[in-house]
């Protein structure tokens, strides 16, 4: 059974982590993330959850304690966003490295300077080496499931990795709408208590974190690589296991109107669902267009990406994160070296888009597709990489 409640991204984040029945919850506040782990606090301050709140004085001590917590064996949760991100980069490195399943959700926000509290992906692309597997959510509902199913990857004993829920500044952590939540129970079955393969206990002591030189470092880097690829396998597990219970459908992109398209965008959150709307009025006059969204970043999709694709003859990919002196951002960067590694010959390019929370308009994709059905049908690219709407 579900329920419907109005929510923010950032309240549907809470209520799911609420439900988990998370140990303990370590933050620090930052704008557009903050009320995430105010409502967490409210919840464990209520006595609706049975958790420890550790306050801090930054966002490093704040995932030093989840690492500290997961180690001993709590379930744990930590939110964030932009610098408050790159504050703990160096802790990111270490929470993967030490194997420690902790989940954060990050308010996605651009990096300063110039300081800007609006919402772009600078701050997850700027650590999207750092062996998180990452999501991209695209509404408070998306946001609110991933969760759930997000601590049962992390904690899986085949992977052990942390994992980022990540939704866009403003757009989705602060706008309410529409979620159907689960009873407690469901999640509780769906997700029970944390059996950890190995605590920290000081009657039977274990060394964590020692020096690890040239003689085993490379080793350890690749337990990580592999782990990274088997949660391909527990993440479509996960997946299949949810939909029974929620009725909603999951896995590691989602395609619209695909089966017979010649063009195609491929975006991360929020902008996915009016490329969504904009494609479907396109498609209403005859022009064959579709969109690809990857729900999983990382580890990134790439047969699936192949699948999708289908007999598409040219390729937008929206990067809302620029990648200096790249010949490519981010996101596109992965999708033609997908293509290239897969032997398929399409035409793409780049659009940067978005940066510290502007806007892209219905016109602004109505442009996109235009110029992609345009390159589909002559092949010619005018720009590799594209700014959508910079002032000159």
């Amino acid at each position: 059974m579900a329920k419907v409640m109005g929510l923010t991204g950032n309240e549907a984040i809470a209520y799911a982590v609420k439900q988990c029945n998370v140990d303990v919850v370590a933050a620090y506040p930052i704008t557009p993330q903050t009320i995430m782990v105010e409502v967490l606090s409210e919840y464990i301050y209520n006595g609706e959850m049975d958790a420890e709140f550790i306050c801090v004085e930054s966002e490093h001590s704040a995932l030093s304690a989840c690492i500290g917590a997961s180690l001993a064996g709590a379930r744990v949760f930590t939110a964030t966003a932009s610098q408050g991100l790159a504050l703990m980069h160096e802790m990111l490195y270490i929470a993967s490295g030490l194997r420690c399943p902790i989940v954060m959700g990050i308010a996605n926000r651009a990096l300063s300077a110039p300081l800007n509290i609006h919402g772009d992906h600078s701050d997850m692309m700027g650590s999207r080496d750092c062996c998180w597997i990452q999501i991209y959510a695209e509404n408070p509902q998306e946001a609110y499931d991933w969760t759930i199913q997000a601590f049962k990857i992390a904690e899986d004993h085949r992977v052990l990795l942390p994992v980022s829920v990540n939704i866009d500044g403003f757009i989705l952590s602060h706008s309410m709408e529409r979620v159907e939540v689960l009873e407690d129970e469901d999640v509780s079955r769906f997700l029970p208590p944390r059996k950890p393969l190995i605590t920290i206990d000081p009657t039977k002591p274990v060394t964590v974190g020692a020096l690890c030189l040239p003689d085993y470092y490379f080793e350890m880097k690749f337990q990580q690589i592999q782990a990274m690829k088997e949660s391909c396998n527990v993440i479509f597990e996960v997946n299949s296991e949810y939909e029974s219970i929620s009725g909603r459908k999951y896995g590691f992109l989602e395609s619209y109107a695909m089966d017979d398209a010649e063009a195609a965008i491929i975006c991360l959150g929020s902008t996915a669902g009016t490329a969504k709307a904009v494609g479907r009025e396109l498609r209403s006059k005859g022009k064959k267009v579709g969109v690809i969204k990857p729900w999983i970043y990382r580890p990134f999709p790439e047969e699936e990406l192949i699948r999708a694709l289908g007999d598409v003859k040219a390729v937008a990919v929206l990067d809302r994160a620029c990648s200096f002196g790249a010949p490519f951002n981010a996101l596109c960067s992965d999708v033609i070296a997908t293509l290239y590694r897969h032997g398929k010959d399409l035409r793409v390019f780049n659009c940067l888009y978005g940066l510290g929370g502007r806007d892209i308009t219905p016109a602004d994709l109505k442009a996109i597709f235009e110029e992609t059905l345009e390159v589909a049908k002559t092949g010619k690219i005018k720009e590799y990489v594209k700014y959508i709407g910079v002032r000159e």
